[in-house]
């Protein structure tokens, strides 16, 4: 039986638009001319033309958030408290060094939103629908990718604007059922800021904000944002392994995400 592995992530970019301006990353590129003096001055008397056509070693510099390129948010992201509805007054929340290894490979699931509407906020309706039309019931652990329309947008201006998101109640159903990893190609698991900013304006209810991260605080769960190729992903079948960079007391982590498939 053959494997065949196929890349959920996509690589940090400072060229390109990835997220708004206040949380783009920088990266500074040194090559291997920007660091032969480096490598000498830890062999004193070495000079950087004894050095292999004078070259020292290519490094970079990084000035990045945690929820830069793909990640995983813990659920410290979410709320400073998880589990509500597991423990009485619930207890506190999971950062991401503290996320259970085994939520980070498990069977994975794909869900087809890309003909949501950006915006549009997905219900438990519309995933119940999904998975009966892909012939899959949930187990636990499963984790769930949501493939929106924001995906054929990265690094485009407009795409932390694109994608349809998933709501509180919808996220609440798949957590009831075990999940506790879930995943987006868009920039955000919930619908983008800039639409619930207007029903917001509309509705003056601050529950429609951040509903389906927020979703945590009554049973904890892990998202993963900013993911890639999943319309390249059978609807079930495969397993993800999305491990995230274990950062001390942190909110989220990197992860190279990445689909494992078993063909005959």
């Amino acid at each position: 039986m053959a494997r065949r592995f196929i890349d959920l992530s996509v690589a940090l970019d400072a060229e390109i638009v990835s997220d708004p301006p206040l949380i783009r990353p920088e990266i500074e590129y040194l090559g291997h001319g920007d660091t032969a003096d480096q490598v000498a001055g830890f062999f004193p008397g070495l000079r950087r033309d004894q050095l292999p056509q004078g070259e020292g070693w290519a490094i970079e510099r990084l000035r990045i958030a945690t929820h830069n390129g793909t990640h995983l948010d813990a659920p410290y992201h979410h709320h400073s408290t998880m589990n509500r509805r597991l423990v009485p007054g619930g207890e506190p929340a999971a950062t991401i060094d503290e996320v259970p290894l085994e939520w980070c490979f498990a069977p994975g699931v794909r869900i087809d939103f890309r003909h949501l509407p950006d915006g549009y906020v997905a219900t438990a309706g519309d995933v119940e629908a999904e998975l009966r039309r892909i012939g899959h019931d949930l187990a636990p652990l499963d984790i769930v990718v949501v493939n929106t329309a924001a995906a054929a947008h990265y690094g485009a201006d407009d795409y932390i604007h694109r994608g349809c998101g998933v709501g509180r109640e919808a996220t609440l159903w798949l957590l009831e059922r075990g999940v506790r990893v879930t995943g987006t190609d868009a920039w955000s698991w919930d619908a983008p800021f800039s639409h619930t900013a207007a029903r917001w304006k509309r509705e003056r209810d601050p529950a429609v904000i951040w509903e389906g991260h927020r979703a945590s605080m009554e049973i904890g769960y892990c998202h993963m944002e900013k993911l890639a190729n999943l319309d390249q992903l059978p609807d079930h079948g495969f397993t993800v392994s999305c491990f995230p960079y274990k950062i001390r007391g942190a909110s989220a982590g990197f992860t190279r995400a990445v689909a494992i498939l078993e063909d005959a």
